[in-house]
């Protein structure tokens, strides 16, 4: 297996694409922002898959799920095969969209390719969702696998969407998980805390031993639906130094995963060489998932 690298690029490094990661990106500053993220006017499917998520993302659902990941190896097969298995899903979350996961993946990296990013930065957009693998691999639903993250562990933030949802959730009324702090001490960092399981989760978890991904890159994936932190500002009570770099990290990959759904359509089979090329550079043939 590949061992990342624990050191990340330099801030004023360029990437071989010639533009620097964490540059203000000109495809963010050309989208119209308002039309993205609309909760409140999303469909039934969208509010009924949260209250579900909200009411069964319980600490003790999420303490038995990470001891049942270290067990099992769900596939073996490469990446661009992993792309190519998300054809068939659509993220029932998602207020946004309704195509299929292979062409937000590739809407997402071309946005990134287009605005001169690096090209491990372009990979991060690729692969950022392959952690959605988890509904094909036999999940209890999409509930624990998409959506918006948030911490367990600790009083649910107001921050969250459709807040009001979690009041069938059990741990609202434990005498700890109910508390500001839970079971969590202040400023102890994200490394220290539980996140709700799902595909951002489980695919850091795959990844970082299993490429030569970066750790913004990482910071990528492990946190980009973590909306409550990165968009709101929750959690500060539970954040530390550490964790601005991977802010940093998750704030300049956002627009190209929220605004590029509204991108033209892609050709999966016109990208799949360019996007084979960089896979190549950043992770084996087999990926154990």
């Amino acid at each position: 297996m590949l061992v990342p690298s624990k050191s990340s690029p330099m801030r004023s490094m360029k990437g071989s694409a010639g533009r620097a990661w964490d540059e203000a990106s000109e495809f963010d500053s050309q989208k119209d922002k308002q039309q993205f993220r609309q909760y409140e006017a999303a469909c039934d499917r969208v509010k009924n898959f949260y209250k579900e998520q909200h009411e069964k993302q319980t600490m003790e659902f999420n303490l038995k799920i990470r001891a049942n990941f270290k067990k099992t190896v769900r596939a073996r097969m490469g990446i661009w095969e992993a792309v190519e298995m998300l054809d068939t899903l659509v993220d029932d979350s998602d207020p946004d969209t309704s195509v299929s996961q292979i062409e937000h993946l590739l809407q997402t990296a071309e946005a990134i390719r287009r605005d001169g990013k690096p090209e491990w930065m372009q990979v991060a957009g690729l692969v950022h969702d392959l952690g959605k693998l988890l509904y094909l691999f036999g999940s209890e639903g999409q509930w624990d696998v998409v959506g918006d993250t948030f911490v367990v562990g600790c009083k649910f933030s107001d921050k969250i969407i459709y807040p009001e949802t979690f009041e069938g959730n059990p741990d609202i009324r434990d005498p700890v998980y109910s508390t500001e702090y839970g079971v969590y001490q202040a400023h102890c960092g994200l490394d220290n805390v539980m996140l709700s399981w799902g595909h951002d989760e489980y695919l850091y978890h795959v990844l970082k031993n299993q490429s030569t991904l970066p750790e913004d890159a990482l910071h990528m994936i492990r946190y980009h639906s973590f909306y409550p932190w990165h968009r709101e500002g929750a959690y500060q009570h539970l954040t530390n130094a550490n964790d601005q770099r991977a802010l940093q990290a998750v704030r300049a990959f956002n627009p190209y995963d929220l605004y590029s759904k509204s991108d033209d359509p892609v050709d999966p089979e016109v990208l799949k060489p360019y996007y084979h090329g960089l896979i190549e550079k950043f992770f084996p043939a087999i990926i154990e998932w």
